[in-house]
């Protein structure tokens, strides 16, 4: 016995099958940022009170690069992913839930993109 009634089925909506989807990848995201983060904080604890060359050349490090850029990708995936949830939870209207979802991932690209743009400066400098 179908708990859909016989509209939903003649229109087809339903499940979008995402939920599942979404939910993991944002446990993924949160267990690739602890490791991430607790580097970036080493990072913060070994190098204070260091110079701007110091720290530029520790930056430069092709591995230390790469781990900051994973960084900021896993951090600002799940900060979309979780900000996503909130809108879809607490905007009730329709057109102010899908303008908030796409200021949403504009804010994140270009966040995304300025921190990888510095990084990148500084590593390729």
């Amino acid at each position: 016995m179908s708990m859909r009634t016989p509209l939903s089925r003649v229109r087809g909506l339903g499940s979008a099958k995402k939920g599942t989807e979404h939910f993991w990848l944002q446990r993924v995201t949160a267990i690739a940022n602890i490791p991430l983060t607790v580097f970036l904080i080493a990072t913060l604890v070994v190098h204070a009170g260091s110079d701007y060359v110091t720290m530029r050349a520790f930056l430069a490090q092709p591995i230390v690069s790469i781990v900051f850029l994973l960084l900021i990708a896993s951090a600002v995936w799940h900060m979309r992913l979780g900000l996503q949830v909130v809108i879809e939870d607490y905007v009730s209207s329709e057109g102010r839930k899908l303008v908030a979802i796409m200021a949403n991932n504009f804010a994140s690209i270009v966040v995304a993109v300025t921190c990888s743009l510095a990084v990148l400066k500084i590593a390729l400098n």
